[in-house]
């Protein structure tokens, strides 16, 4: 079997002109060069090039091989020398996967600020709230409400949010306003469906211990955008991250049965367990673990 590296070394010897020039080039000494072409030669079972005390001429095979192959080899260089220069610089195409909400909280103009930074980057945003299989999807980072931890995935989490009982207040108007964690049973609910058409909600209290109520409603959806839209109509009462104080202040939506928060949920960044992150991807990550911790903090410092 060839070796390819025996080929890259002859299109070397041809360009630099003589076995010792082309070994001071490389680092290898000019009679391991001659050697290495000479066993070449009697693999391909072909002469390459008649060698003289003062210069080296290619025969036709010579010729003919080198025209077949130096492009090639200074293909394998280039794509060589791009991934030194990737690792060093971020740069490539970035799948990235969120939840479909998330640029509700998240703004384009961090997005845009990052890519004026890095010129050499592309970013793809996969948006869904479904969870996906990253290495199968070929996603190189997603941030997720609830990661599931596996083997195969690192798992940072980069914030703590609380989930919470909110509806408008001219479904409580019509229907009225619950008083205990099971009087949603007799209310319509806004959930993403787990059975057919009910859904468990588990809650902590003031005190921390959890309590659970089995809900339903008329009204199911796959992503807690829709499920807060849904909520702002007044089709029901919906359990959704409290991210900030917009619609309460607007009298979009008013908090129901405050006392009742599930306080262990946050947001994580969750990527392949790869010996050799690549730089863009890593820089993305900071990028955004940076302006989420920056307006968590923000946040808390306005309440």
């Amino acid at each position: 079997m060839l070796d390819l590296n025996d080929i890259g070394l002859f299109v070397q010897v041809v360009r630099f002109g003589s076995f010792a020039e082309a070994g001071r080039r490389l680092g290898i000494p000019a009679n391991t060069v001659s050697r290495r072409i000479q066993e070449l030669e009697e693999q391909l079972g072909a002469r390459l090039m008649q060698r003289s005390t003062r210069k080296l001429k290619l025969t036709d095979a010579g010729h003919e091989l080198y025209a077949n192959s130096a492009a090639a080899v200074d293909g394998l260089q280039q794509a060589g020398e791009d991934l030194i220069a990737g690792a060093r610089v971020p740069r490539g195409l970035i799948r990235v996967a969120m939840p479909a909400d998330f640029f509700d909280f998240y703004k384009m103009e961090w997005v845009a600020e990052f890519l004026a930074s890095h010129p050499q980057v592309r970013i793809e945003f996969v948006l869904s709230d479904a969870t996906v299989d990253l290495i199968e999807e070929g996603i190189d980072v997603a941030f997720r409400g609830n990661a599931t931890r596996g083997p195969n995935y690192v798992v940072r989490k980069i914030q703590t949010r609380s989930i919470g009982l909110v509806a408008s207040p001219s479904y409580l108007a019509a229907r009225g306003t619950p008083a205990t964690l099971q009087d949603l049973t007799r209310h319509d609910c806004l959930f993403v469906p787990q059975a057919r058409d009910y859904a468990t909600w588990r809650l902590q209290d003031l005190d921390g211990a959890e309590e659970e109520v089995i809900v339903t409603g008329r009204v199911m959806a796959n992503t807690a955008r829709a499920i807060r839209n849904a909520a702002i109509a007044g089709l029901g009462i919906a359990l959704t991250p409290i991210l900030g104080t917009a619609d309460f202040e607007a009298g979009r939506l008013v908090p129901v049965l405050p006392q009742y928060m599930r306080r262990d949920l946050g947001m994580s960044v969750v990527y392949p367990n790869r010996a050799h992150l690549p730089l863009a991807v890593s820089a993305f990550i900071d990028s955004v673990v940076g302006r989420i911790r920056a307006e968590t903090i923000s946040a808390q410092g306005l309440q």
